[in-house]
């Protein structure tokens, strides 16, 4: 960017040098001429804005992680599925029975000419159903952990894009804010020319037109912005409207692993297939459970019995017990076995299916991280040095009047166009690697150390 520095210099003298001959119009200027161009946008700089703290991406990925409101609604499901484990697997409660029998309808208050019996009753599932239960539960903690997880790398992908976004807008008004003074400059000189006659007033009309095309690229840049700051803002859980100001840099000259070794990582690390997987082995133990169904649950009671005044013996106890006869009603049982073992095959299917699509996911994102880091060395080594170096001999030249402000203008806008795809690049390929670790489900670099890669850390 030193050629925006040489490029003002010269500028800047060349009006000087000029200001002398200047001072007032000549007789063929017509009225108004100059007066009625607009001066608010070479005159007036736009409002600054409130100085915040600039965060790193380390940062504010570390807040967003600790305040996403997402994030709390996905931990308190982690909770209540934990909660719910304690209460599978366990007996049902005791029942207590009061029975009177024979109790004369013309004395119901005589409870001793009537039987009485008093039960205690105990229902028991059948051999290894209670196990199962309590396994399938804990099966759904692991499914809630797994999601939690999933939702984290979720709200630290979005977090990325939203940060490279801002950086990236950040970047664009800093090389929109160079350019522009030096399009100032260029006007300053146009009207200098005009003024003394060297110059007809189109060419103070097109510097005019250059600096309102970079107002509308400014105007573009505060959009993109401020749609990242709502994003950025939004997941960390705060007002929209929030200021904030990012800084880092965009890794460009990151090392991108063999997809083979990033598809070996996923399947490890990537948390909805690791869901899926769990979902697969929770519809075995269902399985299992189901083929339980032939295994008949008990009930069992005791209790004690208190014959009427005068029998022979009236103190005595009573013992029952029941089971249930599940062969009786096979064609129920067996539809519900046959149900079990085809959602073990659609969940394998969808296993299969979802590393699948995680696979063509990893080769998409690798292979746009490759072109944009690509991209962005064609324009940094070759194309930004030929069009800064064609912008320094236009300057020259029309220091010289040996060119027209034309051409002038329009190599400070392939200077422009260069460097806002070399930072566009930039970002493509930062926002390409976000894509990448999603599809991957943890820190790319993890693929060339593994002691590198993220675990989750609701199972830590």
């Amino acid at each position: 960017m030193k050629i925006l520095v040489i490029a003002f210099s010269l500028l800047a003298g060349f009006a000087s040098a000029n200001r002398s001959f200047a001072q007032a119009p000549d007789a063929g200027t017509p009225p108004g001429g100059l007066s009625a161009i607009p001066n608010a946008i070479t005159d007036t700089p736009g409002a600054p804005e409130p100085e915040t703290p600039a965060l790193t991406l380390d940062e504010i990925e570390r807040i967003a992680l600790a305040e996403n409101p997402e994030l709390h609604l996905a931990a308190r499901k982690v909770a209540m599925a934990e909660a719910h484990v304690p209460t599978t697997g366990r007996l049902d409660d005791p029942q207590f029975m009061l029975r009177n029998w024979q109790v004369p309808l013309s004395k119901p208050w005589d409870l001793n000419a009537a039987q009485n019996m008093l039960m205690l009753g105990q229902s028991l599932p059948g051999a290894g159903k209670r196990g199962l239960q309590t396994s399938i539960a804990q099966s759904d903690v692991t499914l809630a952990k797994d999601e939690l997880e999933s939702m984290r790398l979720r709200v630290r992908i979005e977090m990325r894009k939203a940060f490279f976004d801002l950086l990236l807008a950040q970047e664009e008004m800093r090389i929109h804010d160079q350019h522009a003074e030096i399009a100032r400059q260029a006007i300053e000189a146009a009207r200098i020319k005009y003024a003394v006659g060297k110059v007809p007033q189109q060419d103070v009309l097109k510097a005019q037109l250059a600096m309102t095309r970079l107002e509308e690229h400014l105007i573009r840049f505060e959009r993109d912005a401020e749609v990242a700051r709502a994003r950025m803002n939004t997941l960390l859980g705060r007002d929209p409207a929030t200021p904030i100001r990012v800084q880092g840099d965009f890794g460009i000259d990151a090392e991108l692993p063999a997809e083979k070794q990033l598809q070996e990582l996923s399947l490890e690390s990537r948390p909805d297939l690791l869901e899926a997987q769990a979902e697969a082995d929770k519809s075995r133990k269902e399985q299992a459970l189901a083929a339980k169904a032939y295994t008949p649950d008990f009930s069992v009671a005791g209790g004690y019995m208190l014959m009427p005044t005068g029998s022979d013996t009236r103190n005595n106890y009573i013992f029952e017990g029941s089971v249930t006869l599940p062969w009786l009603n096979r064609r129920k049982h067996d539809a519900e076995i046959v149900e079990s073992k085809v959602k073990v095959t659609e969940q394998d299917a969808e296993v299969l299916a979802m590393r699948n699509a995680a696979f063509g996911q990893i080769g998409e994102a690798l292979a746009d991280a490759r072109s944009a880091q690509r991209l962005a060395e064609v324009y940094h080594d070759s194309l930004e040095p030929q069009a800064e170096a064609t912008l320094h001999a236009a300057i020259i030249a029309y220091e010289n009047n040996q060119t027209d402000l034309l051409n002038l203008i329009d190599s400070q806008m392939a200077v422009i166009d260069v460097n806002l795809a070399w930072f566009q690049s930039m970002g493509d390929f930062a926002a390409s690697m976000a894509d990448l670790e999603l599809a991957v489900g943890a820190p790319v670099d993890a693929a060339t150390n593994p002691a590198q890669a993220a675990q989750p850390e609701v199972n830590k």
